[in-house]
């Protein structure tokens, strides 16, 4: 049977019988959504690619010392690792995430006026700066949902598990955290910053 038939469990118990190759299609297989979930939360190519790499060396070393617990799925775990070496990336560094608009939509293309002149481009960075005090300003735990839902483009029960909290707490902190940017902006408290 080949390897790429192989369940994750199964590929982790190949891997740690000596087989390397193994690991390789478990990395292969679940490549491209880890890194783009950590690509997504940093929005820096560099830090990504090491962070990427980082995560797999300690799940290498996890498998290696016989604590993995096939309990859950190998993805969730990984996704798991890579969003606390995020976060522990971000607190380091204490680099905030750029707000920025998603690669489909932006409101500023809907404007009439095609060219990004001057004045438009500094439209567009002062609301970016604005909206980023806003979001700057939330309790923690509101921030944390509304980066993961619009900035790494997560849904709301990647986010659950993730943060090891209920959807419906995941969809409680981003209505409050709504309601915050709401009365921020009614109260002008922003323009304080």
């Amino acid at each position: 049977m080949s390897l790429k038939n192989l369940t994750d469990r199964e590929l982790i118990h190949e891997y740690l019988g000596g087989k390397e190759k193994a690991f390789e299609v478990l990395l292969n297989r679940h490549r491209e959504k880890i890194y783009t979930s950590i690509y997504l939360f940093v929005k820096d190519r560099n830090k990504a690619d090491d962070i990427f790499q980082d995560v797999f060396i300690k799940i290498i070393k996890t498998l290696r010392k016989g604590n993995y617990n096939h309990e859950g799925k190998f993805v969730q775990w990984a996704m798991r690792i890579s969003y606390n070496m995020c976060v522990d990336n971000f607190r380091k560094n204490r680099r905030r995430t750029k707000v920025s608009a998603t690669e489909t939509f932006d409101i500023f293309d809907v404007l009439e006026n095609k060219d990004d002149n001057q004045e438009l481009t500094m439209i567009k960075n002062e609301a970016y700066s604005k909206i980023k005090q806003l979001v700057d300003q939330l309790p923690p735990e509101q921030r944390e949902v509304v980066v993961l839902r619009h900035y790494a483009d997560m849904s709301f029960k990647e986010i659950s598990l993730l943060t090891r909290v209920s959807i419906n707490t995941a969809l409680g902190r981003m209505r409050y955290a709504l309601i915050n940017m709401r009365k921020m902006v009614e109260n002008k408290e922003y323009l304080l910053q």
